[in-house]
């Protein structure tokens, strides 16, 4: 028998494989093929990658899978090297479909970039692989003595799973002389047989009779199946049940509740007392699924629902009962009765993603495929009918590909900053009442792209740092943002290149690139730079690279750091700085003026004076403002002649600092010709050089006493000139002065020109002068400038005729007054503070020795 069953087996593969080649190429989309069952693992079934044309060298990197539900078996599979549908594990076609008719595989294929999706259906092809079989090996059929010929004897049937021509197809009996086989048809094709009795029975003669009766299929090679009858003779027992018909039929809902009245059974006998009653139960031939979802009441017939039935898994029961007589010999009578099981919305549309393909980049055009959707509802009719749709709000839309599978596709451009991510809610309904649903929600993460450029928190920053800062301290820090995420939002600080006053800004600032923190490089100086501004850049790390700048302001704040410097009068040698002042000097006299200057600004730059040491505080005063040294009283005889003074000058810093000059005022009752220290000082060199400004203002200076001086000398001359021809002679001679005598007397002393100017050494420049009231006639005056005369902006006079008798008292008469003048700025001071210098202020004119 298994040899016949190899080569039926290996006939019907042939035959399915002359199918296939006949049918000719499939559609696209839609394929199907068909396949025999109980094949090998490694069968071939069909060349998917030439049927479907897709290239067999791309079907691993696209993905090319078939697509099945979780838990279901994976009955064939495909060689991606090759595109072969092959067979993965032996299928018994009567287990994968329980019910009868065509048994189809519903195969989901699905391939990736750009999506593709197939349906193909395997029919699985039946092969002879069972032998009828009978639910016993030997059947006991009692039968009266009394039975009259052409009785007829139900026997069980034979069960074959196979179908079609391979299912039970005739029964044969073993010859004797007694009883005749009868074969059969059922409504639904199915055979069973009776046995006739053709020969009178005799109890006295033969109690029992064996017969063997064989149930033959209709595949090639066929298969049977044997079952021993024993027929004991009984004692009569005329009469058997009868029911009401051979066949019921019955609707039911599959949700019906266990308990519930399936039928009500009848069947009558027309004898009396044990031989009438009637017992009922399953023919032995009930399949198991029968007896665990049925059960029949043995004195009522009522056939009742004992389990949970399932109208996806069967749509119709076929039960076969039987009625038998209580009384000897008793015979049962079969019924049959089907069924028919009515479909109930109770089963959820079942939603499973296909394939899914996230995260979803932020710039993905309108109509990108997300994911591929399968929805199953294993009910039927409008129950089975299922419509999907997603959640509102949200850029994406299902479009259906085939029936039961949708796309997931974005609708409109996505923007991470604004959704990072997406929770999808798909709503899968069907059509039954009351209608199921099932929602599933899909999260798809949106994936950054570069398209967001750093932002800075402020568009511009001031920074405010006090000068002499320590180098390498953090001055200020500035921070940006970028709205995008990982490596598109880390951000790198930088200064862009620049110079400051002529040195690279990298000189003076630098920044940490991670933190934004920025710090001096140099310790500031605010009488050298006040102010100054750098761009800052912030750079993300994305591809490609966006960045932002902003300018920093960096202002320098003045710190009082600079004393003040005394710029007159200046001590030479350093010795202290001498004045000459005349006894007769009255109250208010200006003796000099102390001057100074600050290279801070603002209140750290204002100047005031005072006296701090004095032999005779009663005798001077210093302005505290201006720093003017005048006198408070007139001198007395008993006043020493030497008066040693401290002026301070502070400034308003805090803490504030000074500075102190030291003179040395001498009383004398003659003014000689020299030129006191007021007059006389010249700047350090550290000083002089400190501030290119100070240099600048210095030679405005000059520049304004040189033409001052040019003018005077011009006027001068003309005036001498004039004077002389309208006198036609002078007397001087013009070996000793260049000047005419005649002047003007004049009543407040001899007037004496501030000149700045310096003529080239070694000359000498001729004036006229006016000579007081009363002084004598004849004297001359030349200007003398000596070698050192570059250091003052004095003119200085001396006389230029011999000593006379009365030149003393001419002297006296002829004093004149003493000029102070403010030397050049060390540093750039803050002229804001500095006392104004008119024309109408009294200086004398101080005198030098030769």
């Amino acid at each position: 028998m298994g040899a016949g069953a190899g080569s039926g087996r290996g006939q019907l593969f042939l035959r399915s494989l002359l199918f296939l080649l006949l049918a000719g190429p499939p559609a696209r989309g839609q394929l199907r093929y068909a396949v025999p069952e109980e094949l090998e693992h490694g069968a071939f079934v069909a060349n998917l990658g030439e049927d479907l044309g897709l290239d067999v060298s791309t079907l691993s990197a696209r993905r090319f899978r078939i697509v099945s539900r979780a838990g279901a078996r994976q009955h064939l599979e495909v060689n991606l090297e090759n595109g072969i549908l092959f067979v993965n594990e032996r299928i018994d076609r009567e287990e994968v479909c329980e019910a009868g008719g065509t048994c189809l595989l519903h195969l989901q294929l699905l391939v990736e970039s750009p999506l593709e999706l197939y349906r193909v259906e395997v029919e699985v092809l039946d092969i002879n692989d069972h032998a009828p079989t009978f639910p016993w090996q030997e059947y006991v059929l009692e039968v009266a003595e009394s039975a009259v010929l052409g009785a007829r004897f139900p026997l069980e049937s034979a069960q074959d799973p196979d179908v079609g021509t391979n299912s039970v197809h005739t029964y044969r009996l073993s010859p004797n002389g007694f009883f005749s086989l009868e074969v059969q048809t059922r409504s639904d094709a199915s055979k069973f047989a009776e046995l006739v009795l053709e020969r009178a029975l005799d109890r006295e003669q033969q109690r029992v009779h064996r017969v063997l009766l064989t149930a033959l299929d209709g595949g090639v090679p066929e298969r049977s199946g044997t079952a021993q009858i024993l027929v004991t003779v009984l004692d009569a027992n005329d009469n058997v049940p009868a029911f009401d018909q051979p066949s019921y039929g019955v609707s039911l809902p599959e949700d019906a509740p266990a308990g519930t009245l399936v039928i009500q059974l009848n069947a009558t006998d027309l004898d009396e007392g044990p031989n009438g009653e009637i017992e009922y139960s399953f023919s032995g031939h009930a399949p198991p699924r029968v007896r665990e979802l049925f059960h029949v009441e043995p004195r009522s017939g009522q056939v009742l629902l004992k389990g949970r039935l399932d109208y996806e898994r069967a749509s119709l029961h076929e039960l076969y009962v039987q009625a038998k007589d209580r009384g000897p010999s008793a015979v049962a009578v079969h019924c049959r009765v089907l069924v028919h099981l009515l479909d109930v919305n109770d089963n959820a549309p079942e939603v499973t993603l296909t394939s899914v393909s996230t995260p979803v980049l932020e710039d993905a055009p309108p109509g990108t495929v997300i994911a591929v959707i399968s929805v199953l509802d294993r009910d039927s009719g409008d129950n089975g009918r299922v419509s999907c749709e997603v959640g509102p709000n949200v850029p994406f839309e299902l479009r259906s590909s085939f029936r039961n599978y949708y796309t997931l596709v974005t609708t409109q451009a996505l923007d991470r900053e604004l959704v990072p991510e997406y929770n999808v809610s798909i709503t899968a309904r069907d059509m039954g009442s009351p209608a199921l649903l099932t929602r599933s929600t899909l999260t798809i993460p949106v994936s950054d792209v570069n398209d967001n450029a750093p932002r800075f928190l402020q568009p511009s920053y001031s920074v405010y740092v006090m000068e002499n800062n320590a180098p390498g301290a953090s001055i200020c820090s500035v921070s940006a943002l970028d709205p995008d995420c990982q490596q598109n939002a880390y951000l790198s600080y930088s200064i862009a290149d620049g110079h400051i006053h002529g040195m690279p800004v990298g000189t003076y600032v630098s920044i940490n690139s991670d933190s934004g923190h920025m710090y001096a490089l140099r310790s500031l100086d605010y009488e050298q730079i006040r102010s100054f501004q750098i761009q800052v850049q912030a750079q993300d790390a994305g591809f490609p690279p966006l960045s932002a700048n902003v300018t920093v302001h960096i202002f320098v704040l003045d710190q009082n750091d600079n004393a003040p410097v005394i710029v007159s009068p200046m001590p030479r040698n350093g010795s202290v700085a001498t004045e000459l002042v005349p006894r007769s000097a009255r109250p208010g006299y200006l003796v000099g003026t102390v001057s100074a200057v600050d290279a801070d600004a603002g209140l750290n730059s204002r100047l005031s004076y005072q006296l701090l040491q004095a032999t005779d505080f009663t005798l001077f005063s210093v302005a505290p403002d201006t720093g003017e040294l005048r006198t408070l009283r007139s001198f007395l005889e008993q006043d020493a002649s030497r008066q040693q003074l401290v002026v301070q000058v502070r400034d308003g810093g805090q803490p504030a600092l000074s500075a102190t000059v030291s003179l040395l005022l001498s009383v004398v009752e003659t003014m000689p010709q020299t030129l006191s220290d007021f007059s006389e000082f010249s700047l350090p060199p550290e000083v002089s050089s400190s501030s290119p400004l100070t240099l600048y203002l210095l030679v405005s200076l000059g520049s304004i006493s040189f033409t001052f001086l040019l003018a005077i000398l011009i006027l001068t001359a003309i005036r001498c000139r004039g004077e002389r021809r309208s006198r036609q002679g002078g007397s001087c001679s013009p070996p000793r002065c260049h000047c005419c005598p005649g002047s003007r007397p004049s009543s407040d002393g001899l007037k004496t020109s501030n000149l700045t100017a310096q003529p080239p050494a070694g000359t000498a420049a001729a004036t006229c002068l006016d000579v007081p009231a009363g002084g004598p006639p004849g004297y001359c005056y030349k200007v003398c400038l000596g070698p050192e005369s570059a250091q003052s902006d004095f003119m200085f006079l001396k006389p230029c005729s011999p000593p006379r008798n009365n030149e003393k008292d001419a002297g006296k008469r002829s004093r004149p007054e003493q000029h102070l003048q403010v030397s050049k700025e060390a540093k750039q001071p803050n002229t804001e503070w500095l006392p104004p210098v008119t024309q109408s202020t009294q200086r004398p004119a101080l005198k030098r020795y030769q």
